[in-house]
This record gives C-alpha cells, structure tokens and sequence, in this order.
C-alpha cells in the first residue's frame, strides 16, 4: 500500500510524487492502493499528486486505487470532474 504524508500541499506535491513513484515501482500487487487516511493538511495539489501516481501504476500494468479519501478531497475530485479516476479499492 502506498501511504499518503499528513500534509501534501503545493510545496509537497513534486516531492511527494517523487515519492510514491518510488514506491509504486517496488509494488507487486495487481492494484496499487494509495491509503490518504493520514491527509490532513492538503490542497488541490493532491488531486495531481494522485493523478500522476494512477497515471504511473497504469502505464505498469496495474489498476489503481485511493483508500480512505477525505470527503473534503473527494468532493474536491467531484468539482474538479476526477473523482470517478480515484476509486475505492474494490470499486477500481
């Protein structure tokens, strides 16, 4: 499972990137599963940070989904027209 910092604003956004990236291609799993329950400080730079991180699981084959996704930052992907390409697992 790939974990989520506390905080993941714009300042954190390419670090964290780099980050799960990394993580991402050391997963042996069919589906990579980003847990966001430790999210408490974020902005929309998260939503991008989740995208890229789909992008990239994709691009290896694997489906990708987003546990525990705060309800401000889902209704965030609802506004923004992304939340259908950051499932629950199970629903990915």
């Amino acid at each position: 499972m790939l974990v989520l910092p506390e905080r993941l604003t714009h300042e954190d956004a390419a670090a964290c990137a780099r980050m799960l990236a990394q993580a991402l291609r050391t997963e042996r799993e069919p589906q990579a599963v980003a847990d966001a329950s430790p999210l408490q400080q974020f902005d929309s730079s998260a939503l991008a940070v989740l995208l890229d991180c789909r992008r990239e699981a994709l691009a290896m084959g694997k489906s990708f989904a987003v546990a525990n996704l705060p309800a401000r930052l889902r209704a965030l992907a609802g506004v923004y027209g992304v939340a259908e390409l950051l499932p629950a697992p199970g629903a990915a």
